[in-house]
């Protein structure tokens, strides 16, 4: 059988039990147990069900997933916020750059979080200066107060000067055609500058932004390794973005 007809399956039977299992799986559709076993890691990653031990549980049955934990957050920036956490692992490097949302994923940081921050950021600085476990490298360049970040020649130079573990991405748009777009020329520089030099890319980005495109071209689809939106993972809204080597938190 096909890959995508075994996908086809999984879900369905999902929907109808709520749990599969790998033996019940390979039953099913007369093949190993470790194909299923890929096929679920491959449809957990694309956000269409939960992998737990021995088999898989759908979305919305998780209790560890934030389809369940995310009622009390008042903002969708919040959500996102709180699904970056995960992401961040103690002395860790990473990119930060424009945007708000970026700055709701440093107010949900805990106290203790150890990182190095490049950033050309200026609103993120003041919010960061609170966390005594924080390095903070401000990229220098022309200061736009409309976005309140840096950019410019300057800027791009001395971001190509670091390699990072993480590139948080603040996102203008993101599609199935034209990957990830800018509104405005000079910030896409600056993405494309931090990209060169990120070992892992998570692009941030509210729903209202997804399937939408804005003039100047970042980087395709292949270019980004997570996307992480304020939406459960398994919505339809993020459906034309799957199967693209992409990670949907």
């Amino acid at each position: 059988m096909i890959r995508e007809k075994r996908f086809e399956h999984i879900i369905a039977s999902l929907k109808t039990t709520g749990t599969i299992t790998y033996s019940e799986m390979s039953r099913d559709l007369s093949v190993s147990e470790d194909t299923i076993r890929r096929d679920i890691d491959y449809l957990h990653e694309n956000g269409l069900l939960s992998k737990v031990r021995g088999g898989a549980i759908s979305r919305d049955k998780n209790p560890l997933s934030f389809q369940d934990r995310t009622d009390f957050l008042s903002t969708e920036k919040e959500v996102i916020g709180m699904k970056v956490q995960p992401l961040l692992k103690a002395g860790m490097s990473v990119f930060m750059d424009g945007g708000t949302t970026i700055c709701a994923v440093a107010e949900c940081l805990p106290t203790n979080t150890s990182l190095r921050v490049i950033t050309n950021n200026m609103a993120l600085v003041p919010l960061l200066a609170r966390f005594r476990n924080i390095e903070v490298i401000v990229l220098g360049g022309n200061y736009d107060r409309d976005t309140q970040t840096n950019t410019g020649a300057r800027t791009c130079d001395e971001a190509a000067e670091f390699v990072v573990d993480l590139y948080l991405m603040g996102t203008c748009a993101i599609s199935k055609d034209f990957g990830i777009t800018s509104a405005i020329r000079e910030d896409g520089a600056v993405k494309k500058a931090m990209l060169k030099g990120s070992k892992t890319v998570v692009v941030i980005s509210n729903s209202n932004k997804v399937g939408a495109n804005e003039p100047f071209v970042v980087c395709g689809l292949q270019g980004i390794n997570v996307l992480v939106t304020e939406l459960p993972s398994d919505d339809p809204r993020l459906d034309e973005l799957r199967f693209k080597n992409l990670k949907i938190i």
